[in-house]
């Protein structure tokens, strides 16, 4: 069993392009039915503390492994289905080897189904694509892994990410140039828009340092934001022959909403937490959770303050750390509540912000979170001080 709750990720998404492809009201209901699973599944559940070790850690891979092909054919699926110009081959090979008419489907689709769909495929990009494809990327040494990791980053046009979070954001963390260190009282779309622009820009500018450094031309094979690119592009022009013209912005869609729900996470896990420029990264600067289904479908992601104090770890080999700050509720409740309910996100973190400067923060952190919480808008944070 504690191989197998790993591989609930590609058998989700093979039990979503299922489902969805019923008829109507069905891409609604598993994406209502989906969240809940997620949401309920962290409140109801005992939080996982556990520490396991494994034989046989080839089997830990494999699922993230797998979520690549399953990826794409729920990509180009959600393409045929909402796109104005869809493929006949594409719809003959999903009757001949999967049984599944997508002509019907297409007939069936309302409204309601179509952004429960967008929007599914987008949640799926960013969980089954982007979080194993971070764990892969931190792999430097394994050439095969970093070639997976920056494919399933591809579907989300984030190869900033595999550059800007792994060479950037583990040194800056809970600094104030840091582009993934949300501030306090910091408007959540704001941040979607500054970090997406600010670790482009500093993701090239890492490159461009390394190219000079090897007297290299930035313009070339071995440039890694070029390179990202064209995976990127190569998904897109998939999706044009699959969809034509509107198949490919259905896929830019996905591919924007699965970056910005990074972005949200991102918020959620560094959120108004302080570091002073030269202290060395601790537990203390990352929301940590053990919450169960987060942590099982995230591939101990949720392990955060691990993950920041030593980036070398394989999922499995992440600490739980229930003495590090701990987020309030598991990782896709604090993700729509920052995107939906941003008013109450602030409250509710204000809570553990206190906490955090009581019990966590240096004296010179507290001098710094001070100076943000007057900036916050942030009346418990305000009257804090």
């Amino acid at each position: 069993m504690k191989y197998l709750k790993y591989y609930i990720s590609p058998l989700t998404i093979i039990t979503a392009i299922y489902t969805c492809s019923i008829g109507a009201y069905y891409s609604t209901l598993f994406f209502i039915g989906f969240s809940l699973f997620i949401i309920l599944g962290d409140m109801i559940l005992k939080k996982d503390a556990s520490e396991e070790t494994y034989s046989y850690v080839f089997l830990l891979d494999v699922p993230m492994y797998i979520n690549l092909p399953l990826l794409m054919l729920l990509v180009l699926f959600t393409v045929f289905a909402l796109s104005s110009d869809p493929s006949d081959l594409f719809q003959s090979i999903f009757m001949n080897y999967l049984n599944i008419d997508l002509f019907n489907m297409r007939q069936s689709m309302n409204v309601a189904d179509s952004i429960s769909l967008v929007a599914l495929t987008g949640l799926f990009i960013g969980i089954m694509g982007t979080v194993p494809g971070h764990e892969l990327v931190h792999r430097k040494k394994n050439k095969f892994d970093m070639f997976m990791g920056n494919w399933l980053l591809a579907f989300s046009w984030d190869c900033a990410f595999a550059i800007e979070h792994v060479y950037g954001h583990h040194k800056n963390v809970g600094l104030g140039h840091d582009p993934a260190t949300a501030k306090r009282g910091e408007n959540i779309y704001l941040f979607i828009l500054r970090a997406i622009i600010k670790e482009q820009k500093d993701a090239w500018s890492i490159e461009l340092n390394q190219a000079k450094r090897r007297e290299q031309s930035f313009i070339s094979i071995r440039n890694r934001m070029i390179i990202g690119y064209f995976r990127s592009l190569f998904i897109t022009f998939i999706a044009y022959l699959i969809g034509g013209i509107s198949g490919t912005l259905i896929f830019l869609l996905c591919a924007f909403i699965a970056k910005s729900l990074l972005e949200v996470i991102n918020y959620s896990e560094h959120y108004g937490l302080i570091r002073v420029s030269g202290e060395t990264v601790s537990p203390r600067h990352s929301w940590n959770s053990n919450s169960t289904m987060s942590s099982i479908y995230l591939y101990n992601v949720t392990r955060h303050s691990s993950h920041h104090e030593k980036a070398n770890l394989k999922y499995w080999e992440l600490r739980s750390y229930n003495d590090a700050p701990m987020m309030p509720q598991g990782y896709l409740t604090m993700l729509y509540m920052a995107l939906f309910l941003p008013y109450f996100f602030h409250r509710m973190m204000a809570k553990k912000l206190i906490e955090w400067d009581k019990n966590y923060a240096t004296d010179n952190e507290r001098i710094l979170a001070i100076e943000q919480n007057k900036k916050s808008g942030i009346p418990l944070l305000i009257n804090h001080t």
